[in-house]
């Protein structure tokens, strides 16, 4: 332990020595500023100078900075910085980014699995129609799944199309299947009849309904997670004012000009340099705790007739209850049609010796894995986000903790001197106010637009 101590007061009088004045060579912070690639070098001197035209890095003594060495070294304390951030937030956002994969990947591959069984059971069921019906039934899931992704369409629009082309297919082949071809302006007078006659009873209903209220659920997730990975790219990026890029210089690399090329500021010196700069992201920290919070409810909501992957992999039982209604009333709907668009001429029909009730058909519940399910999903991706709630409010805190700062005990720079130990932050000269910082920060947060989203996130999530 005497070591120990002996070994830092020599270190610490070694430096203090170096900012007193004993400055005698430059080569370490060359070597330094060619291997982080800071600038040209020919910008450096030669030997340590007087530092009388320097804006921050200003001192009594020799220096080896130069005015246009410090203007390098302002640019390369924010690139530091800014790396730091984006570093810091890799994980985060790369968490969000390929559960927005995942989960449209399993959007895709459920509204797949759903058509597939419709069609399957309409071919069990009523497979005179089937061949025809397939694609109706591809058309209506390729645009459930645009509504999913964000397109603008209706769900009940979409409902209504797919219900209003199945009944020329109903009442040809199960209604009426002793006529001939319809001729096509009769099969469209009988689906421009559909919405009157309602031969499905509630069943257009009642889908709209279901895929209306699941669909909005996943389609806001993915929306939310896209916001999500928006405001991590602006976080990434942030713009820092000129009083913040004054003081990380003289934070980070005002120490080299006294050649202290391995000194790291001191911690509460760090926290106060980094929780000004960053004043903006701990504006965005409770939007983010909200943000979660919002994501924790919306998952919570998705069950029953929410649960968009029950209600898509029932379908098949809507489509099909919705035809054996129109079959069990077929003499009423056909008297209805011949009132609507008369009585199309009779030609020897085809054989419907092959149709089937559909009545008569058991429907089995189509059933996915457990480990693959979208509850499974979002539960595994929402226990993975809750680890960075507190993200943004920490932010300052943890680059100087892991990054920035010398560990508390050993000899550090507090932005005048090399100390044993920080006591009080030095006087502030006017080009490194944090006060400043802090308000320009949290102006330049409320001005850019993807924070300022936060709000309406909150409120759509809860709709």
């Amino acid at each position: 332990m005497g070591l120990q101590k002996m070994l830092c007061c020599l270190f610490v009088a070694a430096c203090v020595g170096l900012i007193s004045g004993s400055l005698t060579s430059c080569d370490e912070v060359r070597k330094v500023f060619q291997l982080r690639q800071i600038g040209p070098v020919k910008s450096l001197p030669e030997r340590p100078r007087e530092g009388s035209d320097l804006q921050v890095c200003q001192s009594r003594n020799l220096t080896c900075c130069s005015k246009k060495m410090e203007e390098r070294y302002q640019v390369a304390a924010r690139r530091d910085v800014q790396n730091l951030l984006q570093t810091s937030s890799a994980s985060l956002k790369f968490l969000i980014s390929r559960n927005v994969a995942a989960f449209q990947e399993s959007f895709e591959s459920l509204i797949k699995a759903s058509e597939n069984h419709t069609n399957l059971v309409l071919q069990a069921s009523y497979r005179n129609m089937a061949g025809e019906a397939s694609g109706l039934v591809r058309e209506l899931f390729t645009d459930v799944g645009l509504f999913l992704l964000g397109s603008e369409l209706n769900v009940d629009d979409i409902t209504s199309r797919f219900f209003d082309a199945l009944f020329p297919l109903v009442y040809h082949h199960l209604i009426n299947p002793s006529l001939s071809r319809v001729t096509p302006g009769y099969a469209e007078c009988v689906r421009s009849a559909r919405r009157d006659l309602s031969p499905f009873g509630a069943a257009p209903g009642v889908l709209a309904n279901q895929i209306g209220r699941s669909g909005v659920g996943g389609r806001v997730l993915l929306q939310a997670l896209h916001l999500g990975v928006e405001v991590i790219n602006t976080t990434d990026h942030l713009v820092f004012s000129r009083e913040c890029r004054r003081a990380l210089l003289r934070m980070q690399y005002c120490p080299h000009c006294h050649g202290l090329t391995l000194s790291k500021p001191c911690m509460g010196y760090c926290l106060n340099v980094m929780r000004g700069c960053l004043a903006s992201m701990a504006e965005v920290d409770p939007h983010w705790r909200e943000f979660v919070r919002s994501l924790e409810g919306l998952s919570a909501r998705m069950h029953g007739t929410q649960d968009l992957e029950q209600v898509l992999l029932g379908v098949h039982a809507v489509v099909h209850d919705a035809v054996a209604h129109a079959q069990r009333n077929g003499p009423h709907l056909s008297a209805q049609v011949y009132k609507v668009c008369g009585r199309p001429s009779r030609q020897p029909a085809q054989s419907v010796s092959g149709q089937q009730d559909g009545a008569s058909i058991p429907l089995k519940a189509f059933i996915r894995e457990t480990g693959n399910s979208l509850a499974t999903r979002r539960k595994e991706f929402l226990n993975s986000l809750r680890l960075y709630r507190t993200f943004y409010g920490g932010l300052a805190d943890q680059l100087c903790v892991n990054q920035l700062a010398s560990a508390d005990g050993l000899a550090c720079w507090n932005g005048a001197d090399f100390v044993k130990r920080y006591v009080t932050p030095p006087p502030p000269p006017p080009c490194s106010t944090m006060d400043q910082a802090r308000n320009q920060a949290r102006s330049q947060a409320r001005s850019q637009g993807s924070l300022l989203y936060w709000p309406s996130v909150r409120l759509r999530l809860q709709d």
